[in-house]
């Protein structure tokens, strides 16, 4: 016998047809709103705007916002509202970002700062953000409040990034609170408000705050292993692109943090510290590969779906959070 059938929301497979339709018809309005939000008068400012909206991606925060709040009350209009603005302040993050990382292309299109300046790209970002601002508004003053921290949360992460670790603070530690600032405080917000403008008790907001900060984190780390054990082409990524542009992530760290013949030659050739050549990357690549760091990476992120799992026990049962429960497992399983 066939098991059930699933249906693709945003790249994740839900088997509830229900929560699908539900799901997706939310997206869509979503979708609708991001668009007639960043709409201005002057049509230059609507062009800039689009672009990264035009060029797709996973919608992973709205996806989110719009799973939350089918654990409660269902897809209301401040739940649309509330995952459109976390869109929008995902959205002026990577324009910021590809100006910081001098970024040539961005979800398979040209970056906004490669095809006009960098003046274009910030101005863009803050626009972006002042739309975000304007909409969580709407939600009242716990949600501004809310979208605020976050805001801070997402700077402070960024800033902590760009100076490094100071001298004698852990470098896996200093790392593990970036992706938490940088990555995990806007997907936390993202559960928190689908829970809570979907009228969740405040036990159920915090349990969905809780797993979506831990998802998010989690996703990076997934990256950060992908990007050093999948062979050529079986992520869709090339391998060893931190490599290639200097960025130490939590396996090279562990590793880093050993000793031995093969940490002596990754810190000769200058691993996380500079960008490599490729046949440097080839040779790094298979160092870490049968590296202790590689399994300790792989060890942390087990004890965060851990986490994730007891958050997510004290949610409510039902199709929503088999899904959230198979976003998890997608999470993890896609480093094997």
């Amino acid at each position: 016998m066939s098991g059930p059938r699933l249906t693709q929301v945003a790249g994740l497979p839900i088997s509830d047809p229900e929560l699908a339709a539900a799901v997706g018809d939310g997206l869509d309005r979503v979708e609708d709103l991001l668009r007639r939000e960043v709409h201005s008068d002057y049509r230059f400012v609507t062009d800039t705007s689009l672009h990264l909206i035009e060029a797709g991606g996973k919608r992973f925060r709205p996806l989110l916002t719009l799973l939350a709040a089918q654990l409660a009350g269902g897809t209301s209009e401040d739940v649309v509202v509330a995952a459109t603005s976390v869109e929008l302040v995902h959205l002026a993050t990577l324009y910021h970002d590809d100006v910081m990382d001098e970024a040539t292309m961005r979800r398979g299109a040209e970056s906004a700062n490669a095809r006009w300046d960098n003046t274009v790209a910030i101005l863009t970002g803050d626009y972006l953000f002042a739309h975000a601002s304007r909409l969580v508004s709407q939600l009242g003053p716990d949600a501004v409040r809310i979208i605020a921290e976050t805001f801070a949360e997402l700077v402070t992460g960024q800033m902590r990034e760009t100076r490094g670790p100071r001298d004698g603070e852990d470098a896996v530690e200093h790392y593990l609170a970036v992706v938490a600032e940088k990555t995990g405080s806007l997907i936390a917000t993202s559960g928190r408000f689908g829970a809570m403008f979907a009228g969740a008790p405040p036990e159920h907001v915090t349990a969905m705050s809780r797993f979506s900060e831990i998802i998010g984190t989690a996703f990076q780390l997934s990256d950060d292993i992908i990007d050093i054990a999948s062979p050529s082409g079986d992520s869709g990524k090339t391998p060893g692109t931190d490599l290639r542009e200097g960025v130490a992530t939590l396996p090279v760290l562990y590793t880093l943090a050993g000793d031995g013949p093969e940490v002596a030659r990754l810190r000769a050739l200058g691993v996380g510290s500079r960008e490599l050549a490729d046949d440097e990357v080839d040779e790094a690549l298979e160092l870490l590969r049968g590296s202790a760091g590689l399994q300790e990476a792989r060890a942390a992120l087990d004890a965060r779906a851990d986490a994730a799992r007891a958050e997510l026990a004290a949610l409510p049962e039902g199709p929503a959070r088999q899904a959230l429960a198979a976003l998890l497992d997608y999470t993890v399983a896609r480093t094997g």
